[in-house]
């Protein structure tokens, strides 16, 4: 008890995404959201901007700025701009409040090594942390999604990131069989890229492709749009001017398809000069082939190892969906089809995560079993 009431208004749990921060304060909420991204100038090595501003960047930066994310597979790339991008997030949510030294809980893959997971903790703890605790993305996402993971019943949570999809069984309280792929929303903006120019030699860059795929991507025919999906889509629209290609207000066309074309621009490979072309919502769920099976795949893997009894209880409950990659039009119906098991999106795909590890700074002392646990396989790297 001691140790809950030892957490003070300022401490917080965040989110480490491999496209966006999310960070949640305790008794405050999730206050930041902003993208992983940091511009840097490459001559002196100072940092530009960060976040939104530094994302506004990425494709459009003269060659003395570079615009470079610090994470990648959901894990830090580079240490030192990593540092300085959560200073940056840590900072800006606590003010100037100079002697201010937060518990921090943050959250990573569960697959990660024992080198990345004390690349975690000194980030943090040099980016102003007083103490940090790790907890498994799995895990935050399930406690966020509202699952009763403290019960000895089985709940199944596909996490679908940026860097890595996080598939896992969790009962009592703990992982019981999990597997972390590293193929998730970067490598659908990937495979678009790859489609677009190999198909039709244009060239596009990877903020193009992720309109793509929020605009018109689908992993099935027959699925349709969650009003999640639908805000999100909105969202992204207004901020380019093309909401009315949504449909108008996100809650009056929850019951609607989005638009099935898109229209791009890019660099036509052949003539060198700008070009126009207009995708297809068919070729990009082609397109998208390769990732999509390799996340149903995780999930089929994952179950295979499932005690019977958990996987009796999944089959009763259905598998959650979380995380960014959610919200693609048809996953749920995808792997529902594949699976035979119901599968159901969190009701805030994209909060899920975060608000979780905000649930294990706000209790702290019923849900610190969950904190800093080592998955049986990296048990022998010693504890941190």
């Amino acid at each position: 008890m001691a140790q809950s009431k030892s957490f003070s208004g300022r401490d917080m749990g965040i989110d480490l995404g491999t496209a966006n921060t999310l960070v949640y304060v305790r008794g405050k909420g999730v206050v930041l959201n902003e993208p992983s991204v940091v511009a840097v100038n490459a001559e002196d090595g100072s940092v530009l901007s960060v976040g939104h501003e530094a994302k506004e960047t990425i494709g459009r930066t003269p060659s003395n700025i570079v615009a470079v994310r610090p994470l990648r597979d959901g894990v830090i790339a580079d240490f030192e701009i990593a540092e300085r991008m959560m200073r940056h997030f840590i900072k800006k949510v606590l003010g100037n409040r100079r002697f201010t030294r937060p518990r921090v809980v943050v959250c990573v893959p569960s697959g990660i090594t024992g080198v990345e997971r004390r690349a975690v903790i000194e980030a943090a703890s040099r980016a102003g942390a007083r103490q940090v605790h790790l907890v498994e993305e799995p895990m935050a996402a399930a406690i966020g999604a509202g699952l009763p993971v403290s019960e000895p019943t089985g709940c199944m949570v596909v996490d679908i990131g940026g860097g890595t999809t996080e598939v896992a069984v969790i009962s009592l309280g703990g992982i019981v069989t999990a597997r972390s792929v590293r193929t998730a929303g970067d490598a659908m903006d990937v495979a678009i890229t790859s489609y677009v120019k190999k198909k039709f030699s244009l060239a596009i860059g990877e903020r193009t492709a992720e309109e793509i795929k929020m605009s018109i991507g689908s992993a099935s025919p027959t699925g349709s749009w969650t009003a999640a999906g639908l805000t999100a889509l909105a969202k992204q629209l207004e901020k380019n001017d093309g909401l009315e290609d949504a449909g108008g207000d996100p809650e009056e066309t929850q019951g609607l398809l989005p638009p099935d074309r898109f229209t791009i621009r890019g660099r036509d490979q052949v003539s060198g000069l700008p070009k126009t072309l207009e995708l297809t919502a068919d070729e990009i769920r082609h397109a998208l082939t390769e990732p999509v099976d390799a996340i149903v795949m995780a999930v089929r893997q994952t179950l295979d190892e499932t005690p019977p009894e958990l996987a009796g209880d999944i089959m009763d409950r259905g598998i959650v969906l979380t995380g960014g990659g959610a919200l693609l039009r048809g996953l749920d119906v995808r792997l529902s089809k594949e699976l035979d098991i119901p599968v159901i999106v969190a009701d805030e795909p994209l909060d899920c995560v975060a608000v979780g590890t905000g649930r294990c700074v706000e209790d702290f002392a019923s849900l610190k079993t969950v904190l800093d646990a080592q998955p049986n396989r990296l048990l022998g790297t010693g504890r941190l």
